[in-house]
């Protein structure tokens, strides 16, 4: 499956002059105000060319509110947003995308007129090479490109596993299926980075093995992974860390085994009851 696709998604990891690895995205003291509101307060966390990295904490932690920061669909109150080394704090979305960051969405951004394959080849638009004048005179340059996006939106429908008609509007996909097609859709842009938010909600049990799975295979192309996750046995299975918010304020980073038995985090999603045992008596719980 992953040896099917020939597109390389990543670049060769950035070295810095002393010689250490240099984070592919790199988030240092974060924050966004909603007037009075603390949506992100400090928040800093770094992300490596293959990693896989999950953004965790209750509902309203200011999560989505970070993922929205780092790709340009609000401007930071403060802090600073690095990519490959560059700054690109508060750049517009199309820019940053432009510098191999891509996204999904909570809910599904599919076009569902548009067919599966025209809704993987539209994430191309920035690769693609013709002009409006061989778009209207069907040159053979235009035609070429052509072929080759549709050529290389199937090898991405195919290493998401998508089983479903490719010919057909999205919108007539199962849910699960429309998942696939827009991770393909992320993958087709060619990102270093790619950002999943909540990529598992609504899914069934065999459809989160898989997409565990395919989290892996995507993490194996030297693609850097951030997810957001409410699904705390797929969290605690494929992140190699993980990051929490509560409150917008950062309240761990660590391990899975050092975030499960973290006090503070232990009361943002239990509760603190002076009554019940300490923390480390218990663990996070699974969902």
């Amino acid at each position: 499956m992953a040896g099917a696709v020939s597109v390389s998604p990543g670049g060769a990891p950035s070295t810095p002059p002393d010689g250490g690895p240099r984070p592919l995205l790199d988030v240092q003291d974060l924050h966004l105000d909603f007037g009075g509101i603390k949506a992100v307060d400090g928040l800093s966390f770094s992300a490596y060319d293959g990693d896989i990295l999950s953004v965790i904490g209750p509902n309203g932690a200011g999560k989505t509110s970070a993922f929205n920061c780092i790709t340009g669909f609000y401007k930071p109150t403060g802090g600073t947003v690095l990519i490959d080394g560059e700054d690109i704090t508060g750049a517009r979305p199309s820019a940053i995308a432009g510098r191999g960051v891509s996204r999904t969405f909570q809910n599904l951004r599919l076009f569902g007129e548009l067919t599966v394959l025209d809704n993987v080849r539209a994430g191309m638009h920035l690769r693609i090479k013709q002009s409006a004048l061989d778009a209207l005179l069907h040159t053979p340059r235009f035609r070429r490109s052509e072929r080759e996006a549709t050529e290389e939106a199937n090898r991405w429908l195919d290493f998401v596993g998508l089983r479903g008609d490719r010919g057909g509007p999205a919108r007539n996909l199962p849910y699960g299926e429309q998942r696939r097609v827009e991770i393909a859709r992320a993958l087709a842009r060619g990102p270093k980075l790619l950002l999943l938010d909540e990529p598992a909600a609504g899914l069934n049990h065999s459809e989160k093995m898989e997409l565990l799975d395919l989290l892996r295979r995507i993490s194996a192309l030297g693609v850097a992974l951030v997810l957001i996750e409410h699904d705390m046995g797929l969290v605690m299975q494929v992140s190699q860390r993980i990051v929490v918010l509560n409150f917008g304020k950062q309240i761990a980073d660590g391990t899975p085994e050092e975030v499960r038995r973290d006090p503070a985090v232990l009361e943002a999603y239990l509760g603190k009851d002076e009554d019940e045992p300490q923390a480390g008596d218990t663990e996070v719980p699974h969902e």
